[in-house]
């Protein structure tokens, strides 16, 4: 617990440093969220991908109101209770306003129940956190029914090209393709930042939240996947690699992975659930300069690198559960469905040459007949094309 007078003083510094702080490039959800609704809006996304300059970005645009993050170290001790001495205390600096922003507030066992008492008051909340898994279970008993969730990811190519004033092109494309999104390291250039987040999300978001031992081999297995984005995995193999007895563990340890949006599975597509379950899931990770920073893949491996790519674009601009990739005589990288049916069939190859043109072609050509599509699409590095039914397009023009 803390004095409400040590909760006052924290309020007003915590203040000062988030209306000090830069607004940055516009982020695309900032015209999305409308926090004039009934409902919470709850911001979820990785570490250092931005949340907090996008709270500041609503704030500028909404008006200031009060704000409090639970991550500062010197909130450590604030408990559930202290939630009633912080209203007060927002009440004495900020007089009539009802519109509350937090930070990391999955941080603190039961905020959902005042949350909730406050939206019954008519208060309004603009709530950032970064794992989605206890926001999800927490939103889903207390909050049913009175939330918006909107994702955030590092930037995307087109706010990369906003933040650093400069055109879609190749060259542009190539930096980002390399770089990544994170805002902190485009703007430092230095991949220890890359190296220190991974290893605080690995050990904070990961091992220390879900009281984890084997914190080595946890490492271990999140660099592996880092350094094998794109390809097909299974529970057993993975155990068997790291000589685990049980599935469970591996199985678990994914899970976290992906709560902490540090690393996002894919399943093959199937009209059965139970063969979407048993088939192998490829692995996708969150930003390809964090790749970079920690592996080798990407030395050797651009065809795998510019998937993680397209997929992270198709992960912004669709639900979690809508994207798959399709496996049958052939197979093509990604197929998404929408409202109910597979809407787009993706092939991702780094250059068409005469060696694999036919392959590709035949792969997303099964996808397109599998299920019922007119048209498919080739994303490749800088290759523009079309053959008949099947649009060859340079990856920096589809993601513009």
């Amino acid at each position: 617990m803390l004095l409400a007078e040590d909760i006052k003083e924290l309020v007003i510094l915590q203040e000062k440093k988030i209306l000090d702080q830069e607004i940055g490039v516009k982020r695309d959800l900032l015209d999305v969220i409308d926090i004039n609704v009934p409902h919470a809006i709850i911001i979820s996304g990785i570490r250092r991908c931005g949340k907090s300059t996008l709270l500041r970005q609503i704030m500028q645009k909404n008006g200031i109101c009060n704000y409090f993050n639970l991550e500062d170290p010197r909130a450590a001790n604030f408990k559930l209770n202290d939630f009633n001495r912080l209203e007060r205390v927002f009440g004495e600096l900020h007089p009539g306003l009802d519109c509350y922003y937090f930070d990391e507030i999955q941080n603190i066992d039961g905020w959902e129940r005042f949350v909730r008492n406050g939206l019954d008051n008519g208060k309004k909340f603009v709530i950032t956190g970064s794992n989605a898994s206890l926001l999800s279970r927490e939103l889903g008993t207390k909050l049913t029914g009175r939330h918006l969730t909107y994702e955030l990811f590092p930037l995307s190519y087109a706010e990369t090209l906003r933040l650093k004033g400069l055109s879609p092109s190749i060259s542009t494309f190539q930096e980002y393709f390399e770089n990544g999104g994170f805002p902190q390291y485009l703007k430092y250039g230095r991949q220890d930042m890359l190296q220190q987040l991974l290893s605080d999300i690995i050990m904070r978001d990961v091992v220390v939240r879900y009281g984890l031992k084997d914190a080595k081999m946890v490492e271990r297995l999140a660099l592996y996947l880092l350094s094998n984005v794109g390809k097909e995995f299974s529970y057993r193999a993975l155990a068997k690699m790291f000589d685990l007895s049980s599935t469970h563990r591996i199985a678990a340890y994914i899970s976290h992975f992906e709560d902490s949006y540090l690393l996002f599975t894919v399943p093959m597509f199937s009209f059965s659930q139970k063969r979407q379950h048993v088939n192998p899931k490829k692995i996708y990770a969150v930003d390809t300069g964090l790749i970079n920073a920690n592996t080798l893949a990407s030395m050797s491996e651009n065809g795998r690198m510019l998937e993680n790519v397209v997929f992270m674009q198709l992960r912004r601009a669709h639900k979690p559960n809508s994207i798959f990739y399709h496996k049958g005589k052939r197979e093509c990288d990604f197929v998404v469905k929408d409202k109910g049916r597979v809407s787009q069939a993706i092939q991702v190859c780094y250059k068409l040459t005469q060696d694999n043109l036919e392959r590709e072609l035949k792969g997303v050509r099964e996808a397109m007949e599998a299920y019922d599509l007119s048209r498919g699409t080739i994303i490749t590095m800088d290759q523009e094309d079309s053959f008949e039914n099947v649009d060859i397009v340079p990856a920096w023009k589809w993601l513009k």
